[in-house]
């Protein structure tokens, strides 16, 4: 006996195949527990189709309705879900460790946006030769970055190298 939903959806008219359901008839009313006969045959008498809305249900609960509209609905809903998330990205924000004043204002108001618009921003800060020497000074530069955001992005990783970078994630508040 099958037990739940097919891949493309509920179960409808010959497909249903208990000996008994709760109906529902197509003016939204419960009729109550009837026969699977008897419940196919209302929904023929009514132009509609008998679709299993509560497969999980014992009885398993049926309404008369049209099934291609009700799909068609379904998938409208599902479109509009889908339409109104916000899928977060991680922006990356590079930088050296001995940047210069306007360079690190352009990059902080890259940074600013980015967390306007609800994405995460990963800072990496770039090595080159001796530079990775003085890891204190990018440690201090990640920190001015993590103190000028404070009131818009909390940090998610804070400072730490990976190989010849340091990286650290902010994520929006």
């Amino acid at each position: 006996m099958d037990s739940g939903p097919t891949r493309d959806g509920p179960r409808a008219n010959e497909h249903i195949r208990v000996p008994q359901v709760r109906l529902v008839d197509e003016n939204g009313e419960n009729v109550g527990v009837v026969t699977i006969e008897d419940a196919r045959n209302r929904a023929d008498n009514a132009g509609l189709d008998l679709v299993e809305v509560a497969p999980q249900a014992d009885p398993p609960v049926c309404k008369i309705l049209d099934y291609g509209k009700y799909k068609y609905e379904a998938q409208k809903r599902a479109n509009e879900a889908r339409k109104k998330q916000k899928v977060i990205e991680v922006k990356e924000i590079k930088m050296r460790p001995n940047i210069d004043q306007h360079d690190y204002d352009v990059k902080l108001r890259a940074i600013n946006k980015f967390i306007g618009e609800g994405d995460k921003v990963k800072v990496t800060l770039r090595f080159r030769g001796r530079e990775i020497a003085h890891q204190n000074l990018a440690f201090d530069l990640l920190n001015k970055v993590r103190n000028e955001v404070e009131e818009i992005a909390k940090v998610e990783q804070f400072p730490r190298m990976e190989g010849r970078q340091m990286i650290m994630i902010l994520a929006p508040r």
